[in-house]
């Protein structure tokens, strides 16, 4: 039996002053002090010229642009703040680092900083020897193609061994896709009809009706395809595709899911349309010639005997016409038309919704009322309720410090969703103009063809 992990002793995270601290990490930091009882140090690092004080004033002002603020959560969580301010470069942030951990003896080292610096932490942190016992939370983008993500690899496993690192991919920390496993594995009916012998073809859909606004230079260095579909998008495919986990602990699950990412067919030309949407080479921070994606549709197959023969769909774009995300399964019709209007029919289809609101429902033929036998499709809502009340960042980091790794990447799956995405890395075919509003290019529809047509999530509910 294996022992129970380790709860790490204190927090540190580099990157106090920048975006992402102020969107995620101190709301997340809120919670997990409020509502989850953590009480350890948490250390702030950043090269602002800030004192403890400004750190705290900082964090006051992100929690209370989140919504109303308990003040004894906040007083709590201020109470456990200590900060350290230097550069990434210099040995003596590290000392002063190493003081303010007091008798810490298994810190948490989040990484809220650009990929470039992570090398010049990591290897600071060892030199200080802070990297002993600790745990390492890096965030994404892990690597911008196949060679760098194993280039970064090469550089942490210096320092901190594969169990040691947390690879956050926030998507995972959503309640709904976790919901996706646990609606599959937790009911025989469903799982037993999810494969070739009844599974049709799979559609995933992850679409924004805004645009790129205040961050085109980075995403003119990004676009779709690594920004969501190498990372989200396949996790999301994962979890919906992967084989039941065997065993207790917590790789059995993170096997299977790599198991299936090594089984998918990496993408050609063919199998993939890129967009971009009109007026994006306007956006401050774009290229005026820029080539890159704002939209992408790929086409993908599974090599395993579960999912041989079936088609994979996956479609993700920023000024669509709503923002959402959804999976439906579509499933083949019946071998015979035993009442002759079901010819026509759309397939049954389970369908699951991630975002913004959460749902699970099945489309189905009903009879109409009278004496004829004919039907209509209806559409069976499971269940539906609004987002989940605990935000991915608090569930990761909380996870992490409990040593829970379930829902971070793994060395092997991350590569294996790179190889999947290489060859258009490599070779991108061209970007296609399509106009706001709109769902993408319409070379789209040739993309999906008989497989189709394309199931446009539906907007969310008012209220």
């Amino acid at each position: 039996m294996s022992m129970e992990p380790i709860q790490s002793d204190a927090l540190v995270f580099f990157g106090a002053s920048g975006d992402l601290a102020f969107k995620q990490i101190f709301p997340a930091l809120l919670g997990l002090v409020g509502d989850e009882g953590v009480d350890v140090p948490i250390v702030g690092v950043a090269k602002a010229g800030w004192k403890v004080d400004d750190l705290r004033a900082r964090a006051k002002a992100s929690v209370e642009s989140h919504g109303p603020v308990d003040a004894a959560k906040l007083a709590r969580l201020l109470g456990l703040m200590r900060y350290v301010d230097g550069d990434y470069n210099d040995p003596a942030t590290f000392a002063a680092l190493k003081q303010a951990l007091g008798a810490a003896k298994r810190p948490l080292h989040y990484l809220a900083i650009p990929p470039s610096l992570f090398g010049v932490v990591v290897g600071a942190l060892a030199a200080s020897g802070l990297n002993e016992n600790a745990r390492l939370v890096v965030e994404k983008p892990f690597g911008h193609d196949r060679e760098s993500a194993q280039a970064l690899n090469r550089t942490l496993h210096e320092h901190f061994p594969e169990p040691a690192i947390y690879r956050i991919d926030h998507y995972l920390g959503k309640e709904p896709v976790q919901s996706i496993v646990y609606t599959r594995f937790a009911n025989a009916p469903f799982e037993s009809l999810w494969n070739r012998n009844y599974v049709r073809s799979i559609q995933i859909t992850m679409a924004e009706a805004f645009g790129v606004d205040d961050r085109g230079s980075f995403y003119d260095a990004t676009g779709a395809l690594r920004d969501v579909v190498q990372n989200h998008m396949l996790q999301v495919l994962a979890n919906v595709m992967m084989d039941p986990p065997t065993g207790e602990d917590h790789e059995s699950m993170r096997d299977q899911k790599a198991a299936l990412l090594k089984a998918v067919k990496p993408l050609d030309g063919a199998s993939i349309v890129r967009g971009q949407y009109r007026g994006y080479r306007q956006v401050k921070g774009v290229k005026p010639d820029s080539t890159v994606e704002t939209y992408v549709a790929v086409k993908l197959s599974v090599e395993s005997w579960r999912w041989a023969g079936v088609p994979i769909y996956i479609r993700a774009g920023k000024c669509l016409p709503l923002t959402a995300a959804e999976v439906t399964v579509e499933y083949k019709p019946p071998p015979r038309a035993t009442f002759g209007d079901e010819a026509d029919a759309p397939p049954s289809y389970m369908r699951l919704r991630i975002s913004p609101d959460v749902g699970v429902a099945i489309g189905l033929r009903v009879k109409h009322p009278g004496e004829g036998m004919t039907g209509e499709s209806v559409e069976l809502m499971l269940a539906e309720r609004a987002g989940s009340l605990i935000p991915p960042y608090q569930r990761l980091l909380g996870d992490a410090m409990r040593g829970n790794d379930e829902l971070f990447g793994r060395e092997d799956s991350i590569d294996a969703q790179w190889r999947i995405v290489q060859p258009i890395l490599a070779n991108p075919p061209p970007a296609l103009e399509y106009a706001p509003g709109t769902w993408g290019p319409e070379a789209a529809e040739a993309l999906i063809g008989a497989d189709g047509p394309w199931r446009d999530p539906k907007p969310p509910k008012a209220g």
